[in-house]
């Protein structure tokens, strides 16, 4: 099996040291990005740590495809203990970083501790030695920086373009539990807050740069240049529009959520849609080696507000969930979280949640005031800065989260394998994590295309889409990759049979499950605030267990020991692939 390679860097941001150990076995066994840093994490974050304290511990890396230069591949992984979630969280970035990570030479980083300054950590190629070269740099004046300034800084003192930086903005710094790790100043590991945890370790940045890569030489596959020419090809029309493509179908079937999840549909839906989107769109986007080029830069030239997007789920929660129906509105949020540091699907939720207490739906003035105060927890920023389920109470709000995560768009209400898929993601109310939504709008084939309706039939296959889509974060590839990454190339570019990646999803699945089980959570956590109106919901729920081999309370057995050696036993033996018995 394909896999990356290279050893884990160590840095310790307290004793201001780096060290390597080599992880051949382990690259083995979990390929790199999601799966790796998974596996990385079981075994050393204590099951009792603090999300934004010393012993919680920040994972970066890629896979053996960022090797390659074939399209979709320009994405990396970072995974930690959520201070939204307080579970188990795994994030991706697309942009640029990961071949400048690659560079570097290593596996995947390491970041612990917590440092008495803030700093910025910049790691280097290995040295001929086999010694790495990491310098930590007193960074005082960059103290609640923008992302932009940040960047800036480093490409004047040390010649790196944004493209080599991770970093946070102020809202990382002020602990919003939101907050995201940004690179190529618009990129963003978003939705669980590991900003935030990057901040509370005192780290305003991360700097890679190197030419290790170079001398990776890797026999790929036919497939890899196939898949490049068919992305170069491809009429999508994400190419023009990216995700915000789906916006008028969303609203036409009621998946769209609207004036804070009150309604399915939004009235100015036409106003945000992606028509809207791509008259503003003036140059082409993409990330490293990608061909299929879906990002979207976007300037308005009467405000001369400039972006990349919004993405679908921008405009859903700037948009529709807030009542604005003006897309240069929406632009002006998303440049401000970019800039601020903030994920924009749990901002944007957020903020709608005050917008409906407040009976402001639509006034998108005070939306950009919010924003900037939730970022530097200025006034009623403080409290929605903790996000909707910490907050919802003081506004008198329903708790429209799962696990503590905002929800995106896709509505489970009319797409219900989407709403399992919400309630079974051990990250939250993520739409990517299962990723069931195209099936039932449906963006696929007739063929593979599911009545929206209940879920009869639906758990096995909400099973295998998380597990292949824990595969393509460990490999790492761009989930867009759907139609032309298929299963028998997924398996070439790996080389390695479906079934025993489906197998290794899986495994890497059931190790974020165990891990929150050891944190308490269990089926309770499992639900969505409109299950009851899922027609067979917790037969579904159970059907989901069975097929993975879990307890039908949500738990991994071995849980409750909270011992990592017997919650470790089994795990990933017990099937979990659609189809087993």
């Amino acid at each position: 099996m394909r896999h990356a390679q290279g050893p884990l860097l160590t840095i310790d941001v307290a004793d201001r040291t780096a060290s390597t150990e080599p992880i051949d076995d382990r690259l083995d066994e979990f390929v790199g990005g999601r799966g790796l840093n998974t596996s990385l994490a079981y075994d050393r974050i204590p099951f009792d740590a603090d999300p934004l304290g010393p012993e919680n511990r920040l994972y970066f890396s890629t896979g053996p495809m960022q090797y390659s230069t074939t399209s979709y591949t320009g994405r990396m992984a970072a995974t930690g203990l959520s201070p939204l979630t307080n579970g188990l969280l795994s994030s991706n970035a697309g942009g640029f970083l990961s071949r400048n990570f690659t560079g570097a030479g290593y596996a995947a980083v390491e970041i612990v501790g917590e440092s008495d300054e803030l700093l910025a950590v910049h790691v280097r190629e290995i040295g001929d030695d086999g010694e790495p070269t990491v310098e930590f740099e007193p960074v005082p004046d960059l103290a609640e920086a923008e992302v932009s300034a940040v960047s800036d800084r480093f490409a004047e003192s040390r010649d790196l373009s944004p493209e080599h930086v991770a970093c946070v903005g102020p809202a990382g710094e002020n602990g919003v539990r939101f907050a995201s790790i940004m690179t190529s100043d618009t990129r963003a590991f978003g939705r669980g807050g590991l900003g935030a945890v990057l901040g509370a370790k005192g780290v305003k940045a991360l700097t890679f740069d190197g030419d290790a890569d170079a001398a990776i030489d890797i026999d790929w596959p036919d497939d890899a240049g196939e898949v490049h020419r068919e992305a170069a090809t491809s009429d999508s029309i994400m190419k023009r529009q990216g995700t915000t493509s789906v916006t008028e179908l969303a609203n036409e079937v009621d998946a769209l959520p609207s004036y804070y999840f009150s309604e399915t549909s939004f009235e100015g839906a036409e106003g945000i849609s992606g028509d809207r989107v791509e008259e503003k769109k003036y140059k082409k986007g993409t990330c490293s080696s990608c061909a299929f080029a879906c990002k979207l830069p976007t300037r308005d030239e009467e405000t001369g507000v400039e972006t990349e997007g919004p993405e679908f789920e921008t405009v859903m929660a700037f948009g529709s969930n807030a009542g604005v129906d003006d897309v240069v509105d929406v632009m002006r949020a998303n440049e401000l979280c970019d800039e601020l540091g903030m994920d924009t699907i749990s901002c944007g939720d957020v903020v709608s949640m005050f917008l409906e207490s407040e009976a402001e739906f639509g006034n998108a003035t005070l939306v950009r005031s919010l924003v900037e105060q939730i970022a530097y927890r200025e006034g009623v920023g403080d409290k929605l800065a903790e996000g909707i389920h910490r907050a919802h109470e003081e506004f008198g709000a329903d708790d429209w989260t799962v696990k503590g995560m905002a929800f995106s768009g896709h509505d489970g209400r009319t797409l219900n394998g989407q709403g399992l898929g919400f309630a079974t993601s051990n990250r939250g109310a993520d739409h990517m994590y299962g990723e069931f939504y195209p099936y039932e709008y449906p963006l696929v084939d007739k063929d593979q295309a599911l009545d929206p309706t209940g879920l009869e039939g639906k758990p096995p296959k909400l099973v295998e889409k998380e597990n292949r889509n824990a595969v393509l974060d460990s490999a790492v590839i761009c989930k867009f990759s759907r139609g032309t990454v298929t299963d028998d190339r997924l398996a070439s570019l790996l080389d390695a049979d479906y079934d025993d990646l489906l197998a290794l999803g899986a495994r890497v699945v059931e190790l974020e499950r165990g891990f929150n089980n050891a944190r308490g959570f269990d089926r309770a956590d499992d639900t969505v605030p409109y299950a009851d109106a899922i027609d067979g919901f917790e037969d579904g729920l159970s059907e989901y267990y069975a097929i993975r081999g879990w307890n039908d309370d949500g738990t991994v057995s071995g849980y409750a020991d909270g011992d990592r050696e017997t919650l470790g036993d089994g795990l990933g033996e017990r099937g979990g692939v659609a189809g087993d018995d």
